[in-house]
């Protein structure tokens, strides 16, 4: 069952954070596709990985089971599991680094490329699912939707910080043990709750309740929070919105998965709108009709 997800666009309105809550979901595996996942960033020497964070190297997808330092994946240390072989991103991701900085011109330099891409190895089957138009509307649907929620994803953390202290639940056994004002929004999907940090973390194999600060300082993991929202949760829906496209229910229905009870069936016309037409901008870059369904 679900709690009311509520969420306030941060480019329409620049004091309010989003504010996203949802019960505590079933996690789901977060390499449940057959799909060869693309390969993640190239393992740095010189960079830190926390525990879940992912690097590819020689071909394959490394997960770090703990926080570690040059330590070369599939090495002596252990400390790296082998995820399997990957794709290299050039020719596979739908969205090439030059439509991406087409789409968000502004963007702030958080939300990088390479850290979407490394997300991807997340959810093989995102934007890699169905025909090429629909694996080209798919990628446009969340890119769209996550434009409007972050402003051209511009915020990485929610605005009104008068919010943070509210998005601790004290009745989950696991309570808030990085303290009762660390979960607000972070991220394009300004994850946040003490149980959505949880759900999340739980389905990526990353320690978000105890590390929730990951989202705002980790690219890559900012990023798989919104693929994990994206491919896993209905929020005030009936579906799923990687469902949504992939079934061709259409982009109206992602709206209502993501913040349906605000803006459709008449609710928030303008911020429909909003999204529909980043929607049809960011379809036409990648060269792909938008579909039928548009708004909810």
């Amino acid at each position: 069952m679900l709690r009311n997800r509520i969420m306030t666009s941060l480019s329409a309105i620049a004091v309010a954070g989003v504010l996203a809550a949802t019960l505590p979901a079933s996690s789901a595996s977060a390499a449940s596709s057959t799909a060869a996942p693309i390969c993640a960033s190239e393992w740095n020497a010189a960079k830190g990985y926390a525990g879940g964070l992912v690097a590819s190297h020689n071909g394959h997808n490394w997960r770090a089971k703990w926080w570690t330092r040059n330590n070369v994946p599939g090495g002596p240390s252990g400390i790296w599991t082998d995820q399997g072989a990957c794709e290299a991103s050039e020719g596979n991701f739908v969205v090439t680094e030059a439509q991406f900085n087409a789409m968000f011109p502004n963007r702030n330099p958080f939300y990088t490329y390479n850290g979407l891409v490394t997300a991807l190895s997340a959810y093989p089957a995102f934007s890699n699912t169905g025909t090429d138009t629909v694996k080209r509307q798919e990628a446009a649907a969340f890119l769209a939707n996550i434009n409007h929620e972050t402003g051209g994803l511009v915020h990485i953390v929610e605005v009104n910080t008068a919010n943070y202290s509210h998005y601790c639940d004290p009745a989950q056994p696991y309570g808030c043990p990085a303290g009762l004002s660390s979960y607000y929004g972070r991220g394009p999907i300004q994850l946040s709750w003490n149980f959505n940090y949880k759900t999340a973390g739980d389905a990526l194999g990353i320690d978000l309740l105890n590390n929730p600060n990951l989202v705002q300082t980790e690219a890559s993991v900012a990023w798989m929070t919104g693929i994990w929202y994206w491919m896993t949760q209905n929020g005030p829906g009936t579906m799923t919105p990687h469902n949504a496209i992939v079934n061709g229910a259409g982009f109206g229905e992602t709206i209502r998965s993501i913040n349906g009870r605000l803006e459709c069936d008449g609710g928030n016309p303008r911020q429909v709108q909003s999204r529909i037409n980043a929607y049809q901008r960011f379809t036409q870059i990648l060269g792909v009709a938008p579909g039928d369904n548009l708004s909810c």
